[in-house]
């Protein structure tokens, strides 16, 4: 398994109204080939830790092309500054189970 950690400042106003929009990138995100799920984690102030997890860093390369162009229409409208990639790399632990 492949993760992709991201840091998101929102703005709360249009984060608040924004929920339409979250779910419909959740969706496209859903659907590309290697997609393992993503976890969210609300660290205050408007901040959201991002971690997509893929089968493969291949996979999540792949997916770029097609994910760029939705988080710029989606995504970027309910940001405060672009959002800040932490880092990438494979998984050595964990313990999640498949729903």
């Amino acid at each position: 398994m492949y993760a992709i950690v991201r840091d998101a400042s929102y703005d709360g106003a249009r984060l608040a109204q924004g929920a339409a929009q979250l779910d419909e990138f959740q969706a496209i995100h859903a659907r590309q080939p290697g997609y393992q799920g993503t976890i969210v984690v609300d660290i205050g102030n408007g901040r959201r830790i991002t971690v997509n997890l893929w089968e493969s860093e291949g996979q999540a390369t792949a997916a770029l092309p097609k994910m760029v162009p939705e988080v710029e229409r989606l995504l970027t409208p309910l940001l405060t500054a672009p959002a800040q990639l932490i880092g990438a790399g494979p998984v050595v632990i964990s313990d999640l189970t498949k729903a």
